[in-house]
C-alpha cells in the first residue's frame, strides 16, 4: 500500500478535530489508492501560535521519511527508532500531547503516507481509522510519543528502543496509568530481558500488576523522586536552538535524574515473581 505525501503540506503543525478529518478519511485513503491533496484539509485547522517554533513541521517530515527509507525492510522496527526522535524533535508538556487534535494533524496533514506506509492490513488491505484520529495507544504518532515519554529514563531513551521492539508491551502499558510510576516503566523493560516477551504473557503481567496495584502502593516498594517541573519547562524552551536530532545515536531528552538502579531491580524481581502466578491464557499450572 502505498500513497504519495500530499501535495500541499503545511508549514505549520495545527489542530485537527476528528470531525472535521472524517470527511478526509476516505476509502481512497483508507485502501491507499489516492491520498488527498491537503488543500481543502488546511481551511478546517485551527492554528497554533505563530511564535514557537516548535510547530515547523520539515523537522518532522525529516524524520518520517527517514525512518521509511531505513526501515523499508521491517517497518515495525521504525517504532523503536522514530519514538525517541520524535519526543525530542517535537517537546511538548504532557497537556499538550493530551490533545488528539495536534496528533490527528499530524497524521492526517503532514504525514499520511507514513500513516499508511506503517499501519496498512495484511489482513483487510485497508488502514484503520484509529492510526489516523484514535486514542492515544492506538493513532501512529501519539503512542510513539506517549511510549518515550513514558519509558524513557529521564534524558536516557534507550529503555524507549527496548519498550518499542515489543508491540504487545507498549500497546498494554499506554492503556493504563501505572506506566506513569516510573519504577514500574523501567522494570517492565526489564521483564523482557528475563523472558516475558509474548502478548499473552505480558498482557497476563500487566492484569496481575494492575490487581496488585489495588492493595500495594509501588511508591512503597519502589521509591522515585518526582519530576521537576522547571527542568522540563527548560528543556521545551530551548527547542528553538536545539539542533536536529541525531539519526545515528539517540538524542538527550530532558536532564532528569534516571530511575535508582536498586528501584528497577527490586521492582524486577518482583514483577518476575508475580508473574508465575499471573493469569496467562492458555498456560496451565503445570507451565
Amino acid at each position: 500500500m502505498t500513497i504519495e505525501k500530499p501535495h500541499h503540506i503545511p508549514r505549520r503543525l495545527g489542530l485537527l478535530s476528528a470531525a472535521a478529518a472524517d470527511s478526509f478519511l476516505t476509502e481512497d485513503l483508507l485502501t491507499g489508492a489516492r491520498g488527498h491533496e491537503g488543500v481543502d484539509l488546511a481551511k478546517v485547522v485551527e492554528p497554533l501560535a505563530e511564535d514557537d517554533t516548535r510547530w515547523e513541521v520539515e523537522p518532522l517530515r525529516e524524520l518520517v521519511e527517514d525512518a521509511k527509507y531505513k526501515f523499508e525492510g521491517n517497518r515495525t522496527r521504525a517504532d523503536g527508532w522514530l519514538a525517541p526522535r520524535l519526543h525530542a524533535t517535537l517537546r511538548l508538556t504532557r497537556r499538550e500531547a493530551a490533545d488528539r487534535r495536534l496528533w490527528t494533524h499530524l497524521a492526517l496533514a503532514v504525514a499520511p503516507d507514513y500513516v499508511a506506509w506503517r499501519h496498512e492490513s495484511s489482513t483487510t488491505s485497508r488502514i484503520n481509522p484509529e492510526r489516523f484520529k484514535g486514542a492515544p495507544d492506538r493513532q501512529c504518532f501519539s503512542r510513539l510519543w506517549w511510549a518515550a515519554e513514558m519509558f524513557r529514563n529521564g534524558g536516557d531513551y534507550s529503555p524507549v528502543e527496548a519498550a518499542c521492539g515489543n508491540q504487545d508491551l507498549i500497546h498494554s502499558a499506554l492503556r493504563r496509568a501505572l506506566v506513569d510510576h516510573r519504577p514500574t516503566a523501567q522494570a517492565l523493560v526489564r521483564v523482557l530481558g528475563r523472558g516475558i516477551t509474548t502478548g499473552r504473557e505480558i498482557e497476563g503481567l500487566m492484569t496481575a500488576i494492575s490487581a496488585a496495584g489495588a492493595t500495594l502502593v509501588y511508591d512503597a516498594l519502589a521509591e522515585d523522586e518526582p519530576r521537576d517541573p522547571e527542568v522540563l519547562r527548560q528543556w521545551i524552551a530551548g527547542a528553538g536552538t536545539a539542533p536536529p536530532v541525531p539519526r545515528h545515536t539517540l538524542p538527550e531528552g530532558p536532564d532528569e535524574e534516571p530511575v535508582p538502579e536498586e528501584t528497577v531491580r527490586k521492582l524486577t524481581d518482583y514483577f518476575v515473581d508475580l508473574f508465575e502466578t499471573a493469569p496467562v491464557r492458555g498456560r496451565t499450572p503445570k507451565d
